[in-house]
């Protein structure tokens, strides 16, 4: 099974929608910087290269995607193979970097090993599924009072994600003022040496001089 990793790293975001094309059996990974405590949903679709009508098909029948999600600390959130279309969800346990890895497998006898794919990938951060819950909603009251919750929703990720950045940008600073002090302390250390390799190499040729009876 051939096996390609491709990581793309994101600017965090509220939603992140685009596509990309991969062969049949191979992997891509993408990698999204995550609070704690967050929900995350991901909605795929595989479209399939036909050769015939040299354009994508609007589906895949006989495909799945095998959907894998692990922190860098090797903890696995979830594990598991959908149908050619589908939606997952993770929540976050810790902040820092999650990575997001889809594998398309053959669910037919004989694999399209090698065909062109092109897979949709939607993800969303802190989000419900705000349209499902409004096609439940059973007057306009709901309706309003579904799309107010996630309003608020909205907001509280977004003060998540700015308190999240905040932390991020004060460890930042305090490494990048770590990292300065010791470059200084080095510099310093160093003109220390410069001076002591100079004064000791005055002597030794003074003294050199003297008992060789040149001065």
């Amino acid at each position: 099974m051939r096996m390609l990793t491709f990581l793309l790293s994101f600017c965090f975001s509220l939603s992140t929608a685009f596509y990309f094309h991969v062969g049949e059996r191979e992997e891509k990974c993408i990698i999204e910087d995550i609070p704690s405590d967050t929900l995350i949903t991901g909605t795929f679709k595989i479209q399939r290269w036909d050769l015939g009508r040299h354009d994508f098909l609007e589906s895949a029948p006989g495909l799945g995607m095998f959907v894998t999600v692990t922190t860098y600390n090797d903890e696995v959130l979830l594990s598991r193979l959908y149908g050619p279309q589908g939606t997952f969800y993770f929540t976050s346990h810790s902040p820092g970097e999650h990575i997001i890895c889809l594998e398309s497998n053959s669910t037919r006898l004989v694999s399209f090993g090698g065909s062109k794919l092109r897979i949709h990938l939607d993800i969303r951060v802190g989000e419900h599924d705000l349209d499902a819950a409004i096609a439940q909603a059973k007057d306009k009251v709901n309706e309003v009072s579904f799309k107010l919750e996630h309003l608020i929703e909205q907001m509280e990720q977004i003060v998540k994600v700015q308190n999240y950045q905040r932390d991020r940008e004060e460890e930042f600073r305090m490494t990048s003022e770590d990292t300065n002090s010791n470059v200084l302390w080095w510099a310093f250390a160093q003109t220390l040496i410069f001076i002591s390799v100079g004064i000791f190499q005055i002597k030794y040729l003074k003294d050199f001089f003297i008992a060789k009876k040149l001065v």
